[in-house]
């Protein structure tokens, strides 16, 4: 019985150290025209600070689009003496994916807006973050 409830507990702990070691990047994903697009932050929750950002788009073909450009505007708010915050991050293409870095300068819901400029066209896809 004893060796039976340590083994459960080398178990339990185990789940939970491996659950808080690979801890699921933030994911979006929506449609942008006729566009697939993922975005991935690589925190989850997204934090004060740098957060890596990665784009990947696809066609209605399941074709990676590699041939855009891509920039993430990130917004918060103006609020009771505050005045509104609005920055943009530039991205470069790595593989398959548009990379960039986005700072939040401080915590709260942020609304962030990718656009995707191609063949003469701009595609969005605009989601909220609550940074912690």
């Amino acid at each position: 019985m004893k060796h039976a409830k340590i083994i459960l507990m080398v178990l339990v702990t185990g789940l939970f150290l491996s659950g808080t070691a690979y801890a699921k990047d933030y994911e979006v994903k929506k449609k942008a025209g006729d566009y697939d697009v993922v975005v991935k932050i690589d925190k989850n929750p997204p934090v004060v600070g740098n957060n890596n950002v990665e784009v990947e788009i696809k066609d209605a073909k399941g074709n990676y689009i590699t041939d855009a450009q891509v920039v993430v505007e990130y917004t918060m708010p103006a609020m009771p003496g505050m005045p509104a915050m609005r920055y943009k991050a530039k991205t470069a293409l790595d593989g398959n994916e548009y990379k960039g870095k986005i700072n939040l300068s401080m915590s709260g819901s942020w609304n962030v807006e990718i656009k995707i400029a191609r063949d003469g066209k701009t595609s969005k896809v605009k989601f909220s973050v609550d940074a912690q």
